[in-house]
C-alpha cells in the first residue's frame, strides 16, 4: 500500500522515490498520486510535519528532549498562556513553541456571520480556520545541561540590527521558566522580556 500523509490543512501528500547525482535514493513527499511511489518506510526513517503542514520523510532523531518535558510545556501553554492555538516543535536540544500571528477570533466571527450563507456550520468554519493557520516561533527552550536538566528561554528578537534569538532571564529547570515566560506569549509585555 503506498505511504500518505494527509497533514494538518487536509491535504494528502504521497512518498516518491528518486535517485540523487550518485545513485542513491532519495524519498520526497508530493502531492501527486503518480510516480515512483513508496510502499513502505525505509528503516530509520519517520514522516515529519512541521508546523505550517509541510511534510517530510526525515531520519529519526535521537530523542534528547524527553516526552515529559514536552508534556511540561503543552500544559504550561494550557495553562499561563493566553494563546489558545500554538504547536510544539522539537529539535534536538531545543522545544519551540509555535503561536499563530493571525487574529483568529475576528477572523472565526467574520467567517461565522456569513455562514450562513455559505450552508456552513460553527464546527466546520472552525476546521476551516485551523486548516489555513500559519505559525511562527517567537519563544523556546534550550537545553544547557543534559545531566541536571536545566533550560535556557530564548525569544526571537526583531530589531533590524539584531534580527535572531536572545537569551532572556537565566537558565533553570524547565517548569520555573514555563511559569515565568508562558503568561507572557501573545502579550504586549512579551517584547519587555530581556
Amino acid at each position: 500500500m503506498t505511504i500518505t500523509h494527509t497533514n494538518r490543512s487536509l491535504q494528502t501528500y504521497y512518498l516518491h522515490q528518486g535517485t540523487t547525482k550518485t545513485g542513491k535514493p532519495r524519498y520526497f513527499f508530493s502531492k501527486k498520486s503518480e510516480g515512483n511511489l513508496v510502499e513502505q518506510i525505509p528503516d530509520g526513517f519517520e514522516i515529519y510535519e512541521n508546523p505550517n503542514a509541510q511534510v517530510f520523510l526525515r531520519r529519526i532523531p535521537k530523542k534528547i528532549i524527553t516526552d515529559a518535558e514536552v508534556q511540561v510545556v503543552k500544559q504550561g501553554m494550557e495553562t499561563f498562556s493566553k494563546v489558545k492555538h500554538f504547536i510544539i516543535d522539537v529539535k534536538k536540544e531545543i522545544v519551540y513553541i509555535f503561536i499563530s500571528k493571525g487574529n483568529t477570533g475576528q477572523l472565526a466571527e467574520m467567517v461565522r456571520a456569513t455562514a450562513v450563507q455559505f450552508n456552513r456550520d460553527a464546527d466546520t468554519i472552525e476546521q476551516l480556520i485551523q486548516q489555513s493557520m500559519r505559525y511562527t516561533s517567537d519563544l523556546r527552550f534550550t537545553l544547557i545541561d543534559k545531566q541536571t536538566r536545566r533550560f535556557q528561554t530564548e525569544r526571537y528578537c526583531y530589531l533590524g540590527r539584531i534580527d535572531d534569538w536572545i537569551d532572556i532571564g537565566h537558565e533553570n529547570s524547565l517548569d520555573v521558566l514555563v511559569k515565568t515566560y508562558l503568561p507572557h506569549l501573545g502579550q504586549d509585555s512579551f517584547y519587555d522580556l530581556h
